[in-house]
């Protein structure tokens, strides 16, 4: 699908989709738990949708809209993993959260994802896998993990991704003996760490973790069951934060100001932006940000600003150093792609008149469209079906809110 913006300035009140980032954490702990769980506030994105399926297939009983799941049991004296593929479409968070579950629950599984999920680095688990005697192979986009995780020491860089932490926090709580996960580097993205403590707690799964490197995972702990609801995403809220600094009249509602959410630092990185002269803002905790704060830096007339310690945002959905300055070049702005920064030099207004590629990648079409709102002329995202990876109804939102598309 394109879609054709027509710019005009937004205006009106929109509650964002629930938290993918926390949805994922719940359904995970819910399949894991020992009862029945119900789940409000769920949205389908396809995200959800992978991680639902996947869980599925380590023999939880999941709904297809993920509101009510019943916990699978850890299987005794696994000889051999599954047979079944988990598909887990573009979604990162799915498959490296499941790799050391699977492990844990079955003795391994078999994982496959679409557009660039196979190529995105697993080196952290495959060190560890070397080190503890797993098997793994990886070979015409399906990663097969085999082997029994054992009780121990787990050494993990902290700079690649939470991801790998967060797996791990889960999968060890269901071994027979305690664990420690030791970080040999500093945490990034450690907003999305307190996401997951926050939710293994809310299922009774305890961690000590010192606030720097190291991990205490007791074994031998039961997820126990319990019905929640998913809060508001700050990640998506954080487009019509944009929004609402390009001169449009939007609010953000349903969203919880005391969230675990790292993302919820929008709101103050929004107010530095405000504010005249150079701004340089630190991402290494919250780079999913990246694409609106530089739709906002785009747009800061005359002002410089630099957004620093993304290079890991070279390996999401795109490349989205290189996506992001594509992008916002094309509509006119002034932007230098750096190895891990981009900087901004802001304009009043931006030419648009172009048709760019959404990359399939939601948060580069959702950039687009709010930096559409500032342009001269009308602005063409090809892909626009992309948002469905975590917003799915982000383009009625958009025309809700007075937002003038035509679809082709």
């Amino acid at each position: 699908m394109n879609v054709t913006i027509t710019p005009t300035l937004l205006r009106g009140t929109i509650t964002p989709p629930p938290s993918k980032s926390q949805a994922h954490r719940l359904i995970i702990a819910a399949a894991l738990s020992d009862g029945v769980c119900r789940l409000s506030n769920v949205e389908l994105s396809q995200d959800i949708q992978a991680t639902l399926r996947c869980m599925r297939t380590l023999n939880a009983d999941a709904a297809s809209d993920g509101t009510v799941i019943r916990g699978c049991n850890l299987v005794d004296g696994f000889e051999v993993p599954p047979p079944e593929v988990m598909d887990c479409g573009e979604s990162g968070s799915t498959l490296r959260f499941l790799i050391p579950v699977a492990l844990a629950l079955q003795g391994g599984g078999k994982f496959t994802g679409h557009g660039r999920l196979m190529e995105r680095p697993q080196g952290p688990y495959f060190d560890l896998f070397r080190e503890k005697g797993i098997a793994w192979s990886l070979e015409d986009g399906v990663l097969t993990v085999s082997g029994r995780l054992t009780p121990g020491e787990y050494a993990l860089p902290g700079d690649v991704s939470s991801q790998f932490v967060t797996g791990l926090l889960y999968a060890l709580p269901l071994l027979e003996g305690d664990s420690e996960i030791q970080l040999t580097t500093g945490l990034e993205s450690r907003g999305y760490v307190d996401m997951t403590l926050d939710a293994l707690a809310q299922f009774g799964v305890s961690v000590d973790y010192d606030g720097d490197r190291r991990f205490r995972v007791p074994g031998n702990q039961v997820y126990q069951h319990r019905d929640l609801a998913i809060e508001a995403d700050w990640s998506n809220a954080a487009f019509w934060y944009a929004a609402r600094l390009l001169g449009c009249q939007v609010e953000a509602a349903g969203l919880n100001p005391a969230s675990v959410q790292g993302d919820r630092v929008i709101a103050a990185f929004c107010n530095r932006l405000r504010e005249s002269g150079p701004v340089e803002l630190d991402v290494s905790q919250c780079p999913d940000l990246v694409p609106p704060l530089a739709a906002m830096a785009a747009l800061r007339d005359r002002e410089t600003t630099r957004i620093g310690n993304a290079a890991r945002l070279r390996m999401k959905e795109s490349d989205r150093l290189s996506t992001v300055t594509e992008v916002l070049t094309a509509l006119g702005a002034d932007i230098e792609e750096q190895a891990d920064a981009l900087v901004i030099q802001g304009k009043a207004k931006l030419p648009g008149g172009v048709t760019v590629s959404g990359h399939n990648d939601h948060r580069i079409a959702m950039m687009a469209a709010i930096a559409a709102t500032r342009c001269e002329k009308p602005v063409t995202v090809t892909g626009a079906e992309c948002v469905k990876k975590s917003y799915p109804r982000f383009w009625e939102d958009y025309e809700r809110l007075g937002g003038r598309l035509t679809r082709a």
